[in-house]
């Protein structure tokens, strides 16, 4: 019996396509017949394996395909809508005007948490001008996500494609598109600035993670999509660093990969669990590295450990004396993290990303500590954030 079999992998960013073709011939006696049947079989198989090879080179280069900014717009705009909103306060009515991108042909919208926080009227418009009144799904001021629902003639629904935000790199060009200062359907162009900023809320927690770019974000982008040169989405517009109120070259943006994490579960629950460890401290800067005895200013230090909290349950030590040199107090006493489940811990920001990229609530995390001049490994159980 003679075997004869083909092979063909291909893999296409984290998707990996592998065809198996086995052929095999049994061959009972070596006639001229027989041969040509043979290498006909061949030939055919030899075809198909080419046939499916094109169709996955096609694949590969139209997901990996450069877009221009016109094509973008093309692709991208009739899936962003503008977000209105009214807001009772006393006798007096106050609207506002914010963007959103749909995510899927059941209706449902994305958007900022922070533009229907407090509506009690919430109004979608789509691009050929039509409005819907829009019912608020789920908010989360943790990421300042928020998810409306629409029941929106399905021709008018074209949900836009997230991309993976972990795979952009600083310079990288991208596009904003949203309603500046009610602008409907504009259009913003520049690049990555730079990644994994931490953003202050109005929570009381900081948004870890934070895409930063100079496209230009104004009042009124606030959950429109931030999208690469492929027409994903790789960000929602959230935030700009301001001291007028308007653009000055310094814009943030929710990363795709918290999008793709949090809004599922915005959803089908209408809130989301974040995980907690549930300390306070400050990042090890040279001086206090030096105060302290440390070889490098790496880590972050606990000056305070919340009571009943996961770190409080696990053991982790705050701060409990303070020494003063050079004419400034430095916290002395508490553990100092350097890694987190095998990674180092740099500053705060480290531990932040982690816990918003991979963990959830009820999940363990082992933490690498300094304490007393030793390393020694902590195991907690992380619970659901407090308000």
């Amino acid at each position: 019996m003679d075997k004869s079999g083909v092979f063909v992998g291909a893999t296409v960013g984290s998707i990996s396509v592998f065809i198996i073709f086995s052929i095999i011939f049994i061959i009972p006696e070596n006639t001229d017949e027989t041969t040509i049947q043979m290498q006909k079989q061949i030939d055919e198989n030899e075809l198909q394996v080419q046939n499916q090879i094109n169709e996955i080179n096609d694949f590969i280069s139209e997901e990996s395909k450069t877009l221009s900014l016109t094509e973008i717009f093309e692709k991208a705009e009739p899936g962003v809508v503008r977000v209105n909103t009214i807001r009772n306060q006393t006798a007096s009515e106050t609207g506002g005007v914010g963007s959103g991108f749909v995510f899927d042909k059941k209706g449902h919208i994305i958007t900022n948490a922070h533009v229907i926080e407090g509506s009690t009227k919430t109004v979608v418009t789509f691009l050929d001008g039509r409005s819907y009144n829009a019912e608020i799904i789920g908010m989360d001021e943790y990421t300042d996500i928020g998810v409306i629902k629409v029941n929106a003639d399905l021709k008018l629904l074209n949900p836009l494609s997230l991309g993976d935000s972990s795979n952009l790199n600083v310079g990288e060009p991208i596009a904003a598109i949203g309603n500046p200062f009610g602008l409907s359907g504009s259009m913003t162009s520049g690049i990555v600035s730079q990644m994994g900023r931490l953003l202050p809320s109005g929570s009381g927690y900081s948004i870890p993670d934070v895409i930063q770019t100079d496209a230009a974000i104004n009042p009124g982008n606030s959950g429109g999509p931030l999208l690469n040169m492929r027409g994903n989405i790789v960000g929602i517009n959230t935030a700009i660093q301001s001291t007028t109120g308007e653009f000055t070259g310094v814009g943030f943006a929710i990363p795709s990969q918290t999008v793709a994490k949090i809004v599922p579960t915005l959803i089908s629950e209408g809130e989301y669990k974040h995980p907690w460890i549930g300390i306070s401290g400050r990042d090890i800067d040279p001086d206090t590295a030096n105060v302290l005895g440390l070889k490098d200013a790496i880590g972050f230090q606990i000056i305070t450990v919340v009571e009943n909290s996961p770190a409080a349950d696990a053991g982790l030590i705050g701060s409990d004396k303070m020494i003063v040199a050079e004419g400034r107090e430095y916290p002395t006493g508490g553990d100092i993290i350097v890694g987190v489940d095998g990674m180092d811990v740099r500053k705060i920001d480290d531990i932040l990303v982690h816990l918003q990229r991979v963990k959830t609530v009820g999940d363990e995390m082992n933490l690498e500590i300094l304490r007393d001049g030793r390393t020694t490994n902590v195991t907690i159980i992380l619970q659901e954030r407090p308000n």
